[in-house]
């Protein structure tokens, strides 16, 4: 069995294998103050051993669905120069564990919609509230508002469409 050397200086290619992420994550990881590396007097990137336990924590939070910025807010409660301890860690989980419990109940609201827009078969964009919340471009009217505005804007110049053509749409009428 080989030795472990708790204070042994990963390269970034052999941490990115062993936590099994790309080269270029470490280095996103490391900009957004996840990890840390020392430098060697070649400015190479070396990561002490611990930072494994650190990715392990991020690939964590991410399977629970938590976003880099609610795990980076999670590992700054944590001790950077070592892994956690198991009271750490059990304090960290615990807080993940009522974030997501909190988004279980969104998503079980969610699903409840789905049911009851699956359920009336309307599948209508004008009248489902899950697909068209707020709806304001409604009540200007059926078709496209681009349109309509370009034909409005054309009438008050006195330059809208003659019978027969299209009016341009604004994107349309820039090439």
């Amino acid at each position: 069995m080989a030795h472990i050397a708790p204070n042994e200086l990963l390269p970034i290619g052999e941490l990115a294998r062993r936590a099994g992420i790309t080269v270029p994550t470490v280095r996103y990881y490391e900009e957004r103050g996840l990890i840390q590396s020392e430098r060697t007097p070649g400015n190479k990137r070396q990561f002490p051993r611990h930072t494994l336990r650190r990715l392990a924590v991020v690939a964590a939070g991410q399977r629970v669905g938590l976003t880099l910025q609610e795990i980076t807010d999670a590992l700054g409660e944590l001790p950077a120069d070592r892994a956690p301890t198991q009271r750490e860690w059990t304090r960290m989980s615990t807080n993940w564990a009522a974030m997501v419990a909190q988004r279980i109940r969104q998503l079980e609201v969610l699903q409840q919609s789905l049911d009851g827009c699956i359920g009336c078969g309307c599948l209508s964009l004008g009248k489902c509230t899950l697909f068209n919340p707020d709806d304001a471009a409604a009540a200007e009217g059926p078709g496209s508002r681009w349109v309509r505005r370009a034909e409005i804007a054309g009438r008050r110049t006195g330059q809208g469409p003659r019978a027969g053509q299209e009016a341009a749409r604004p994107d349309e009428a820039k090439q």
